[in-house]
């Protein structure tokens, strides 16, 4: 199954989203992500906790949802809020869509333990997250049954 996961930046949630989903569904899943407006640059902190986890960063980049026509995906995740409301690209009508909000641990302002714990639950979060998707026994060239079995975990 491929996975384009979607925020209006493309430098934090979504950048999680990809590598956590490429790190743990052992190929299953194959994920990437972009942004409406990218920011150009991957949030440093958005490194640092992907790596202390043991989670590859190599190739991760801030880039445009217009670079992702050609690669078809067959869900597309929203976890910002302002991507859910946005206008999509017309090729997102061949993708189900779902939105997965998720906070923003980069937005936190506080001590270093506080940021590390927002991350480390955001990073926790999505790998639960994809878990269910890797464990999903769907066909999902069956919208209407992918549709029913996302809406059963909880995420349509």
């Amino acid at each position: 199954m491929k996975i384009l996961y979607i925020c209006t930046h493309n430098r934090c949630r979504s950048i999680l989203s990809e590598a956590i989903t490429n790190h743990f569904s052992d190929g299953k899943l194959i994920a990437k992500s972009a942004g409406s407006q990218p920011a150009g640059e991957v949030h440093p902190l958005s490194i640092k906790y992907l790596q202390e986890a043991g989670i590859a960063t190599d190739g991760l980049r801030s880039q445009s949802w217009d670079d992702f026509e050609a690669f078809d995906a067959d869900l597309v995740v929203t976890v910002c809020d302002s991507a859910a409301g946005e206008s999509c690209p017309l090729w997102f009508g061949k993708s189900l869509k779902v939105h997965w909000g998720l906070a923003d641990p980069s937005k936190l302002q506080g001590t270093e333990e506080q940021l590390a714990e927002a991350f480390r639950g955001t990073i926790e979060q999505i790998k639960q997250r994809v878990q269910q998707l890797v464990n999903l026994d769907v066909d999902v060239t069956d919208k209407d049954a992918f549709k029913a079995a996302l809406a059963e975990l909880g995420a349509a």
